[in-house]
């Protein structure tokens, strides 16, 4: 992906694999890993980014993976740079300061098939919000990266049920 915002992305997760400050850095397996079917929720009607991001922060949260304040610095982190990175695709994260809020690493996943604004031009159908704890991570990032690769494939993941979802990104 070539948008800017990719590489800083990337660039704070490589970052955040350090941080000695996470509830559980390191942790492995939480629930049976970072990716659950009940968090992935598809054809969602649109809605403001806010509530999208809302949305998919208490997926996080209601399993186990963040604290409410992770969600809350999703939010911050839109204030920073827009997460929307190209192909239709945004990966909300919470701002560095609150990666303590991190309990494990886990991934949520949201489908809008009609498309839902992101803003500054943005429209995205698909939200992968992504909390990272440990080394866990940056293949998982690398993961959405190589699937998420074009508009297209990202069209066709909307249109794929949860079980297929889920072995894409598990």
């Amino acid at each position: 992906m070539n948008a800017p915002q990719y590489d800083q992305i990337v660039q704070e997760i490589l970052d955040a694999k350090s941080n000695k400050n996470a509830a559980n850095a390191g942790g492995h397996d939480f629930h049976g890993g970072v990716l659950l079917k009940k968090n992935i929720i598809l054809n969602n009607k649109p809605v403001p980014k806010n509530d999208a991001i809302r949305a998919i922060g208490k997926l996080l949260v209601d399993s186990g993976y963040v604290t409410e304040k992770y969600v809350d610095g999703m939010i911050a982190k839109e204030d920073i740079f827009n997460t929307a990175i190209g192909n239709n695709l945004a990966i909300p994260h919470g701002v560095e300061s609150v990666i303590g809020e991190i309990k494990n690493s886990g991934l949520a996943i949201m489908t809008y098939p009609e498309g839902t604004d992101w803003g500054d031009g943005e429209t995205v159908k698909l939200v992968i919000a992504v909390a990272s704890a440990g080394d866990d991570h940056v293949e998982t990032l690398g993961k959405i990266a190589t699937t998420c690769e074009s508009e297209e494939a990202v069209e066709r993941i909307i249109h794929l049920s949860v079980d297929e979802i889920y072995d894409l990104f598990k």
